[in-house]
């Protein structure tokens, strides 16, 4: 592919030296396995290849490095102070009542004391309700499949962080 066809962005992401390659993955994703594996398929011809790589190593992280990755989110209703990927990923808790931000609360806290981490999905684009209802759903799952579920989700995160990232570079 020639270098015309490439997006800008992700030709500047291509030629990023290691060590700011690897902290631009790393804010998409706290893996520090799916970033080494990201960051050793370099160059990316296209966006589609650059996703597919992204796929691909999510489906090789083991337990631990999914774990890794989880302690990277914050719980859903709250995001970090200063964190703007966060706070616009869940912007459907911004305008939540009181009583669901509080229920919220408690869901999150019996998830994590379920499955020893923060409930996880790709909020984007979901309604506090939605979310709350994620939750219910999610919290009788055996811890098998949860896990499986948290790497799908896992997944479509990293897939908007990295859309977005290929974009920022276009404005840079």
């Amino acid at each position: 592919m020639t270098s015309t066809s490439m997006p800008m962005g992700l030709a500047r992401f291509n030629e990023l030296e290691e060590s700011a390659a690897l902290v631009a993955l790393h804010e998409v994703c706290a893996s520090t396995a799916w970033a080494a594996r990201l960051l050793a398929a370099r160059p990316y011809a296209t966006a589609d290849a650059l996703h597919a790589a992204s796929d691909a190593a999510m489906a090789e992280l083991t337990t631990a490095d999914l774990e890794e990755a989880m302690a990277g989110h914050p719980p859903i209703g709250r995001p970090e102070p200063g964190d703007p990927t966060s706070a616009r990923e869940q912007r459907g808790m911004a305008d939540a009542t009181e009583e669901l931000k509080a229920e919220m609360l408690e869901l999150n806290l019996a998830y994590q004391d379920r499955f020893g981490h923060v409930f996880l999905i790709c909020a984007t684009g979901l309604t506090g309700e939605q979310l709350r209802d994620a939750v219910r759903e999610r919290i009788g799952n055996p811890p098998e499949r949860e896990r499986e579920i948290v790497r799908t989700e896992l997944g479509k995160i990293n897939r908007i962080r990295l859309a977005r990232l290929v974009e920022a570079n276009e404005e840079n």
